[in-house]
C-alpha cells in the first residue's frame, strides 16, 4: 500500500471512530430524550423511522450521482450535515420540528452505521485495498466503529451523572450531548478535508454508474432489505426502549450492557476474517448470523434479566460477523468503477426496509412489553440467511475463485472451462449461476 493510500485509510478510520462514538451514545439517549419531552413510544418509533428514511434517500442520491463528484466533496458535505443535525436537534423540543430534523439529518438510531457516510467510506477503502487485503481492511473498519460505539454507549451515562451532581437539569444535559454530536460532525469534516482530491486508483478508472453488475447488485439489495427490515425492529434505540419499559433499567446500566455487546461485536469482526478465509465470505455471513438470530427470537421468552443479558451478549459475539464480510463481498463481485454505486444501491434498500420497522416496533411496545419486535426480527433474519445461502453460495469473489482454481490445478490436469472470478460474478444472468 502506498503512503498516500495508507494515509487515506488512517483518516477514514479516524473519522469512522469519531462518528461511531457519537452514534453510540445518541442511539441510547434518543429514546430517553424524546420520552423526557413527553413523547410516547410510538412517537419514538416514528422519529427513528424518519432518521432511517432520510438516510436512505440521501444514500440513494449519492449512489446515483457519486460518479459526478469526488468522494472528498461528498464526505465534506455529509460532515457539514451531521454538524447541523446535532445543533438543530438540541435546539428543538416539539415533535414536528424534531421529525423534520430526523428526516433531513444524520441521526442514527442503530449501533451500526446506516448513514450516507457508510457507502462513501467503503468505496474509498475498497479502492486503497488489494483483493486479498480487502476483507481484513473492512474488518478493521468495522472493529474501529464497534469499539468507538461501545465507548459511546458508556458515555451515554454522562447526563445521569451530571444531573445527579446538581450541575444542570436532565433536559439540558441531554441537549448538550446533541451539541457534542454536532461538534463531532465538524471534527469529522476537518479530517475529510485532508483527504486527497482524487481517491480512486488510477488503474480502475473513474467511478461509474452500475452497468454489467446491475443484476447481481439488485438481487443482493433485495436480500439485504429483508435482513434490514427485520433488524429495524431491534435497532439499538428500540432495543434500549424495550429494556427500559420491561425491566425499568437506568441509562447507566443499559449503557454498560451495550458497551459489552459492542466490545464482543468488535472482537467478532476479527474472527470473521479468519473464518472467511477458511469457509468463504457467504458461508461466514450465513453460519454465524443464523444462530445469532435464533437467540434473538428466544430473548422475549426468557423471564429473567440476567438470562436476557446472557443471550444479548452471546448474540453480539456472532451477529455482526456478516458486516465486514458483506461489505467486502459486495465490493468484490462488481467492477471497481461501479463500487460507489453498488455500495449505495445495496445500502439504500436496507435503510428503506429498516425504516418502517421502528415505527411498528414502537407501536407494538406501546401495547405490550412482551418483546414481539424481537420475535419478528429473529424470524425475518433467519429467512434472509437461508435465502442468501441458496442464491449466492456459488458466486465467489476473485480471491476465493483464484484459490479454488489453484487448488484444482494442483490435483487435476484437466482444463477448466470458462473464466473464474469477478467477471463470472458480474456477467452471470443469475446470482447463483
Amino acid at each position: 500500500m502506498s503512503a498516500t493510500n495508507a494515509a487515506t485509510m488512517r483518516r477514514v478510520l479516524l473519522a469512522r471512530a469519531l462518528r461511531a462514538f457519537g452514534d453510540g451514545y445518541v442511539s441510547l439517549l434518543l429514546p430517553v430524550y424524546l420520552i423526557s419531552l413527553g413523547l410516547s413510544p410510538f412517537h419514538v418509533g416514528v422519529i427513528a423511522t424518519a432518521t432511517l428514511l432520510g438516510s436512505a434517500a440521501l444514500s440513494l442520491l449519492v449512489g446515483l450521482h457519486a460518479h459526478r463528484f469526488g468522494y472528498r466533496t461528498l464526505l465534506l458535505a455529509a460532515a457539514a450535515l451531521m454538524a447541523a443535525t446535532g445543533f438543530a436537534f438540541a435546539a428543538a423540543s416539539d415533535f414536528w420540528p424534531l421529525l423534520v430534523i430526523a428526516v433531513v439529518g444524520t441521526l442514527n438510531p442503530s449501533s451500526g452505521d446506516v448513514s450516507v457516510f457508510l457507502p462513501l467510506e467503503q468505496a474509498v477503502l475498497a479502492n486503497v485495498a488489494t483483493d486479498r487485503g480487502r476483507t481484513a481492511l473492512f474488518a478493521r473498519y468495522s472493529v474501529t466503529g464497534a469499539l468507538a460505539a461501545a465507548a459511546g454507549a458508556l458515555f451515554a451515562a454522562m447526563p445521569d451523572m451530571v444531573s445527579a451532581g446538581g450541575y444542570v437539569g436532565m433536559k439540558s444535559a441531554l441537549q448538550s450531548m446533541f451539541v457534542l454530536y454536532g461538534l463531532i460532525g465538524a471534527a469529522a469534516g476537518w479530517i475529510y478535508r485532508k483527504l486527497p482530491v482524487r481517491l480512486a486508483a488510477a488503474e480502475h478508472g473513474p467511478a461509474a454508474p452500475l452497468g454489467k453488475s446491475r443484476r447481481i447488485v439488485f438481487t443482493l439489495a433485495a436480500l439485504f432489505s429483508v435482513d434490514s427490515f427485520g433488524g429495524g425492529f431491534v435497532v439499538q434505540s428500540m432495543l434500549a426502549l424495550w429494556l427500559f419499559e420491561r425491566f425499568e433499567l437506568s441509562t447507566s446500566i443499559a449503557g454498560t450492557i451495550f458497551f459489552w455487546t459492542g466490545v464482543l461485536s468488535a472482537l467478532s469482526y476479527l474472527v470473521a476474517v479468519r473464518i472467511s478465509k477458511r469457509i468463504g465470505l457467504v458461508n461466514t455471513m450465513v453460519f454465524t448470523h443464523l444462530p445469532a438470530n435464533v437467540m434473538l427470537l428466544l430473548i422475549p421468552f426468557v423471564p429473567s434479566l440476567g438470562w436476557v443479558i446472557v443471550l444479548l451478549l452471546a448474540r453480539s459475539a456472532l451477529s455482526q460477523m456478516d458486516v465486514p464480510t458483506r461489505g467486502s463481498y459486495v465490493m468484490a463481485v462488481v467492477t471497481p468503477p461501479e463500487r460507489p454505486a453498488a455500495a449505495s444501491i445495496t445500502a439504500v434498500p436496507r435503510s428503506l426496509a429498516s425504516a418502517a420497522s421502528p415505527l411498528l416496533a414502537g407501536y407494538l411496545l406501546g401495547i405490550s412489553t412482551f418483546g414481539w419486535p424481537l420475535v419478528i426480527a429473529g424470524a425475518l433474519k433467519i429467512a434472509y440467511d437461508l435465502a442468501l445461502l441458496v442464491m449466492f453460495r456459488a458466486v465467489r469473489p476473485p480471491e476465493e475463485a483464484a484459490a479454488n482454481q489453484a487448488d484444482a490445478s494442483t490435483t487435476s490436469d484437466q482444463t477448466i472451462a470458462g473464466p473464474v472470478g469477478r467477471s463470472n460474478a458480474v456477467d452471470s444472468n443469475s446470482p447463483a449461476a
